[in-house]
């Protein structure tokens, strides 16, 4: 796979990241094995969990499949920390000791000592300076090599990357992630360009607008096994279970005829080189659903393509004028 640089940072990321909020939830140990061994046997280098997801257990299977991988630098792991149970229901919390224990506890489930990336989940109640001391004292300390954010609205992330960049010695956000796809672009209002602005690198979740854009909700189906089927996952995917959402999605099966692609590879390659995109986080659930995204490594969407769906998506996007 293609690798591109990571913002400021010195790390070389794969252009497909390796999302896994599913894993512990929908799939299998030996779906997620095999899936793990054919993101690797194609280049893939980039793995992103969380302390949250399965409540711990996603971050164990990744410490059995990919601690050592890490420590000897040929996979970069990404972790989360900032939700946290309270009374049977996940709340943010921010403040600097739960997340600093949220950090050690996922250290030790995935079996490294030092995290590549460490994100704060969410924008959340704690005064920012004190999120932020917890981020300047995990690298300070070793358990973290950078540190970026998640699911910061554009003010928050500014304020945050500006608030490290004030002082010498601060650890730099190196990171955003929000959600991307061609369902939601409200990362191009504010997020995108601070991001460029303050060279931070963008990591776009949920590219394939949380799977609708595969098509497989197509005509209002919900296939079994499907998270729209799912009575823990359903919440997730409603909200895209829209006429709006439809008109894009045929606009996306358009395109594909077209060019001979499938709807989730026309949908994938609009996100992964959208301007100002780091590497974009997909959540394959095998390797099956991996292997359209493999296949089009070597292929781009035509510029009269990617603008068209630009506009029946929302409109022009911006950065990429600015870009041509």
């Amino acid at each position: 796979m293609q690798t591109r640089r990571l913002g400021a940072t010195d790390l070389e990321v794969t252009r497909l990241g390796l999302g896994t909020m599913g894993w512990g939830l929908d799939t299998t140990v030996s779906e997620v094995m095999a899936l793990w061994r054919r993101y690797r046997d194609a280049g893939g280098n980039l793995i992103d969990t969380a302390a949250a997801y399965g409540d711990g257990r996603v971050e164990s299977l990744i410490g059995q499949l990919a601690g050592a991988a890490q420590r000897r630098g040929e996979v970069v792991i990404a972790t989360k920390s900032g939700y946290v149970l309270r009374q049977g229901q996940r709340v943010v919390e921010t403040g600097r000791r739960t997340l600093l224990d949220d950090l050690a506890g996922s250290l030790r489930r995935l079996r490294i000592e030092t995290v590549d990336l460490w994100q704060i989940h969410a924008w959340g109640d704690a005064p920012l300076e004190e999120t932020l001391a917890a981020a300047d004292q995990a690298v300070t300390a070793g358990l973290a090599r950078r540190v970026g954010v998640c699911n910061y609205i554009g003010w928050q992330l500014a304020q945050a990357a500006t608030w490290q960049k004030a002082v010498p010695g601060r650890s730099r956000i190196a990171t955003a992630q929000i959600e991307y796809s061609l369902l939601a672009r409200r990362a191009e209002i504010e997020i995108l360009p601070c991001c460029q602005a303050l060279d931070i690198a963008f990591l776009p979740w949920s590219a394939l607008g949380r799977g609708v854009l595969t098509g497989q909700y197509r005509g209002g189906a919900r296939p079994p096994g499907s998270r729209a089927a799912s009575d823990r996952l359903a919440w997730f995917v409603e909200p895209y279970l829209t006429p709006a959402a439809d008109g894009v999605l045929e606009a996306v099966v358009r395109a594909g005829q077209g060019l001979g692609l499938s709807p989730v590879q026309v949908a994938w390659l609009w996100v992964r080189d959208a301007p100002g995109v780091s590497a974009a986080l997909v959540g394959p659930r095998t390797a099956a659903q991996l292997e359209p995204l493999l296949a089009v490594e070597d292929r781009v969407l035509p510029a009269p393509i990617a603008q068209a769906l630009d506009d029946v998506s929302g409109g022009p996007n911006r950065l990429r004028t600015v870009q041509d």
